[in-house]
């Protein structure tokens, strides 16, 4: 990547793989809000939602860190390829779900077709998020911008999913919109295996899967931080506001629910859009240009402690405020966390590149994403558990505590 002839090549491939990316995450987003509202609307309890993305997150975990061994014996191209693919056939197995199976069989059906899913994301997200490593430019500030680029516009593109997903299910019902999503993007897989540049590593045959466990204590340390941030995420996100505004929101009848499943589709696209877009603008927020990285390090733990004070507020007012009052209270205060997140979010992407080694960078990103579907999978399981047996003074509690772990866990990373 330092000579005139290569950047083009690297620059061609940057922008295919997020292109890539940006199609699996729209998807990703509708499928989650589909699912989410469709099988709510069904009768599911809190705890039954989130049953449904549990295998999701687990085969998160596995997947990370069997993918950068895999990326680095077979090559980037050939995980990315696979991610989509593997989209597309999930999709097309949950079209085919039959309400007569029962609340049961449904559950376990859909449990699967969710673990598929969730392989071919973090497939897809390994391989892109590994690719900035390796094709960013050196310039000071350089990587910390590129990947900034990259988190930033899949969150957007995820919000919009979001967004996508509410929509389609109000006006064209779940399989219909299921059906859809993997039409596109079946022919959006077959454009990008025809049109992929050159410029991805090619894999190398002496890879061995003992590699993916890290040496280095900064990445162990930063995998730990990212298990207990994305856990404060989902414990709220997945299960516990969507249904919370659900019953404030509907009145119960079929246009009721479909009413308040496009405010609530809106909602939670507005989240995620202003998500990406501050992790988008995050080097600038913080002059990554003009400080050394070492100054990001002390960044990283002093904005985790700063999250941490804006669950435990919203936790008080739970637990002092009811009706319109606390509606409003949980749109900003969710708003406000959904900003200082993804400023936290976004030092973490880039910290990770910056304390791997190029020739390392699928293992340590894999291991380091295998923490990140743990603490999905942690925030899952506790959003539907803490929102059934406390409601939301519980609920955004235990978010607040894995905020103040995640805080303890950066305070120990150390400047390199």
């Amino acid at each position: 990547m330092t000579s005139g002839g290569q950047k083009p090549e690297g620059l061609s491939a940057y922008i295919a793989v997020t292109a890539a990316y940006w199609a699996f995450m729209l998807s990703d987003g509708a499928l989650r809000m589909l699912v989410l509202l469709h099988f709510h609307s069904l009768g599911f309890s809190p705890v039954q939602l989130a049953y449904l993305f549990l295998l999701y997150e687990v085969a998160g975990m596995v997947t990370n860190l069997c993918a950068g061994w895999i990326a680095a014996r077979f090559g980037l191209a050939s995980t990315l390829y696979a991610g989509l693919g593997l989209q597309v056939v999930a999709l097309l197995a949950l079209a085919g779900l039959d309400p007569a199976w029962g609340v049961t069989a449904s559950v376990f059906y859909v449990m699967a077709v969710q673990g598929a899913s969730g392989v071919a994301k973090d497939l897809a997200k390994m391989s892109s998020k590994s690719a900035v490593k390796l094709l960013a430019p050196s310039a000071q500030g350089g990587l910390f911008a590129w990947v900034a680029v990259l988190t930033g516009s899949k969150n957007a593109v995820k919000g919009f999913g979001f967004l996508l997903g509410a929509g389609l299910l109000a006006l064209v019902g779940f399989t219909g919109s299921i059906l859809a999503m993997a039409l596109v993007l079946a022919v959006i897989l077959m454009a990008i295996v025809i049109a992929m540049p050159k410029g991805l590593p090619q894999g190398r045959k002496g890879a061995k899967f003992s590699e993916v466990f890290s040496k280095s204590a900064n990445v162990n340390r930063l995998s730990a931080a990212r298990v207990f941030l994305f856990g404060a995420r989902d414990v709220w996100f997945v299960v516990g506001i969507p249904i919370y505004f659900t019953a404030i929101l509907s009145d119960g009848s079929e246009a009721g629910d479909r009413a308040a499943f496009f405010l609530i589709g809106s909602f939670m696209a507005g989240w995620i859009i202003l998500y990406g877009l501050v992790q988008g603008f995050a080097p600038k927020i913080l002059r990554a240009k003009t400080r050394a990285p070492e100054a990001l390090v002390a960044d990283a733990k002093l904005w985790a402690w700063g999250l941490c004070v804006i669950p435990a507020g919203l936790t008080i007012a739970a637990l002092g405020l009811g009706g319109q009052g606390l509606t409003v209270a949980l749109v900003i205060g969710l708003l406000v966390f959904g900003a200082v997140f993804a400023v936290n979010s976004s030092l973490h992407s880039y910290l990770i590149l910056a304390f791997t080694k190029s020739e390392r960078v699928t293992m340590d990103v894999g291991f380091y994403y295998m923490a990140n579907a743990g603490g999905r999978l942690l925030g899952t399981l506790a959003s539907g558990l803490s929102y059934q047996l406390g409601g939301l003074p519980l609920m955004l509690g235990v978010a607040t505590v894995m905020v103040a772990l995640s805080a303890l866990m950066a305070g120990r990373l150390s400047a390199q």
